[in-house]
């Protein structure tokens, strides 16, 4: 059985587009009854996922998310299509010290082909 992400979405990728993944991220917390603060946190998180990818996206590639529901759980993936080459952010640098304060958990992947961060966040009212 091949397990599936609740919501994907693929956009170009371009900074002018950070503001549907961000969006979408307030909309999926919601649902899931995520405090505002946490809510505010995770669209952060998410546009500095997205900026730190995009600095290694390819000018005619996409940026792709992928949300996983959990039970007061939302995990994020933010991914786009790299040239060969890419590495993984930088793991001392600001924005990804702001990702690992921010969120329950943060990755990082690179492919041939790509460059991806995955985030996770609890409900603060599951503590």
């Amino acid at each position: 059985m091949t397990t599936r992400s609740d919501v994907e979405l693929r956009v170009p990728a371009d900074t002018a587009y950070v503001a549907v993944l961000r969006t979408t991220t307030a909309g999926l917390a919601a649902r899931l009854d995520f405090t505002l603060d946490d809510i505010e946190d995770l669209r952060i998180a998410v546009g500095e996922a997205c900026a730190m990818v995009l600095e290694q996206a390819r000018a005619d590639g996409d940026l792709y998310a992928t949300f996983d529901l959990g039970s007061g759980e939302l995990s994020v993936t933010v991914s786009a299509d790299a040239e060969a080459g890419a590495s993984e952010p930088d793991k001392d640098g600001f924005a990804w010290q702001v990702l690992t304060a921010l969120t329950t958990r943060a990755s990082a992947e690179v492919t041939p082909s790509a460059v991806g961060i995955t985030l996770s966040m609890k409900s603060a009212l599951l503590d």
